[in-house]
């Protein structure tokens, strides 16, 4: 939380600047606009035209693993489809991934037929006016028996590495690697599709050291061939106290132009906050980010449940029908500060699976006609007897997320506790500097797709009944007495 700001509410009704909605947004964007951060607020992502660009989407590694080439990519239009017709505009990708991957018989060597599919891949992505964020490489090894290797790059395979510290500090792997970058800038190169090239999933994960001077120099390059799309770099997740500084490191990187956090429900973790409820521990890796205080856009870029120590997918994932776990990964961080909903994992075992596509409709319904640059969100948590309050105050709208503290993963599926109905609840805005007397108040139920026009009383807002969660939105222009909020 932010502290020792003042806020006003003016009392204006519809004061809200109407911004083309979220709904509308797959008709409006043309497809050839990039992704930018914002200059109006950098903790925001925005198009080149200008409009407001949230990133609403999920992690879409490839296909199922013994998918050949027609049953992939029709698995890939399959799944894209979906999110699309849910109002879904963002998917990554592991291009290293043996479906995907051009450099996989020997090292620096590019296979014309997986290019193709990644030509198929963007296609679709155009089709449905999602962009992609590309993940470039993900070993963690050079060896041939091992999870997560890539032994071509071995020297003793013609590669041109001893080891994966020799791959990142050697100057014949640094200048391979950059000739595969100019490959991939030859071929996709100024590409509005893609979101981002990402250099590496989780990197410090490698058995190997120099990551670190490695990430530096392969972001500058890739600045260099991709001029007009962003670059990042992924770590770890954010599941124990040592992580901390590498995750200031390449935050805190020039040419890494996001913030991003992997963070899991783990009964394993050794912070407590991984094994407790999911909206708290998505919400606090966003939170952790801010407090470096950099001026960029925060992204919540892999979540979801993990059997301990990433063990494998959640057990009970089966049991979430209702999909709570999915709805407090895309709610949470946005409403933390982040610069869009979590991204989570086990798109296939969990979302598809369960049919919980209608989830992201129901985020950007809740988002609808906002344009968070133009609004100069700040971030902060109320307090509230059985509710967590998570609140976005901006310019000319409060956006605010609660979440009943009864209700989590752990009471409804592990204990199968029907979420109990949230009776006569209300919110006194007062203590926040707030008045809805005569601003425009409404309440949408993401569980029933439902908006209401909210009741107010001497700073209070009156909740209609629900379970689980509701989004309270108040419009009315809003001014601060600082104007330096961060």
């Amino acid at each position: 939380m932010v502290k020792g700001i003042c806020w006003r509410v003016c009392l204006v009704v519809g004061a809200a600047v109407s911004i083309a909605c979220m709904s509308d947004m797959a008709a409006a964007d043309d497809g050839r606009a990039f992704v930018r951060v914002s200059a109006r607020d950098p903790h925001y992502f925005e198009l080149s035209d200008g409009s407001a660009y949230i990133p609403i989407g999920l992690n879409m590694i490839h296909p199922q693993w013994n998918a050949n080439e027609t049953d992939g990519l029709a698995q890939m239009n399959t799944w894209i489809k979906n999110l699309s017709e849910n109002h879904g505009n963002f998917v990554r990708v592991w291009l290293s991934h043996p479906y995907w991957d051009v450099e996989h018989s020997k090292s620096g060597q590019y296979d014309q037929m997986k290019a193709e599919r990644i030509d198929a891949l963007l296609a679709m992505a155009r089709r449905y006016n999602v962009r992609l964020k590309l993940t470039l490489e993900h070993f963690r090894n050079l060896e041939p028996k091992r999870g997560f290797g890539k032994p071509i790059h071995h020297t003793s395979q013609g590669g041109p590495a001893e080891s994966v510290t020799d791959f990142f500090t050697g100057s014949r792997s640094r200048d391979q690697f950059k000739r595969k970058l100019d490959w991939y800038a030859g071929r996709y190169g100024s590409d509005p599709v893609i979101f981002a090239w990402e250099l590496w999933n989780e990197i410090n994960c490698v058995a190997g050291q120099g990551w670190d001077d490695w990430t530096e120099q392969m972001l500058i390059e890739l600045h260099r061939r991709f001029p007009k799309n962003l670059a990042t770099q992924s770590l770890g997740s954010f599941d124990n106290d040592r992580i901390r500084q590498p995750y200031r490191l390449v935050c805190s990187m020039p040419g890494n132009d996001i913030s991003q956090v992997h963070r899991y429900l783990d009964l394993g973790a050794s912070l407590e906050v991984c094994r407790g409820p999911v909206d708290v521990l998505a919400a606090e890796a966003v939170r952790e980010l801010r407090a470096f205080g950099l001026r960029k856009p925060i992204l919540l870029a892999e979540a979801g449940a993990v059997e301990p120590r990433h063990s494998g997918p959640f057990k009970l994932y089966e049991k979430d029908q209702a999909g709570i776990i999915l709805h407090d990964v895309l709610f949470a961080p946005f409403f933390s500060g982040a610069a869009g909903p979590g991204q989570i994992w086990h798109w296939d075992r969990y979302v598809d699976r369960l049919n919980l596509w209608h989830h992201y409709a129901r985020f950007a319904e809740a988002v609808k006609d906002v344009d968070p640059p133009a609004e100069d969100f700040e971030p902060t948590q109320l307090q509230h007897p059985t509710l967590r309050l998570y609140a976005v105050k901006g310019r000319r709208t409060v956006l605010i997320w609660c979440r009943d503290s009864g209700n989590t993963w752990r009471s409804e599926l592990q204990e199968q506790k029907t979420p109990q109905m949230i009776r006569g609840a209300t919110l006194d805005i007062s203590e926040a500097g707030w008045t809805a007397a005569k601003a425009k108040v409404r309440v949408y139920d993401p569980w029933q797709d439902k908006w209401t026009t909210a009741k107010t009383e001497a700073g209070e807002i009156a909740l209609p009944d629900f379970r689980r969660s509701v989004v309270v939105r108040i419009e009315a222009d809003v001014q601060r007495q600082s104007t330096d909020k961060r």
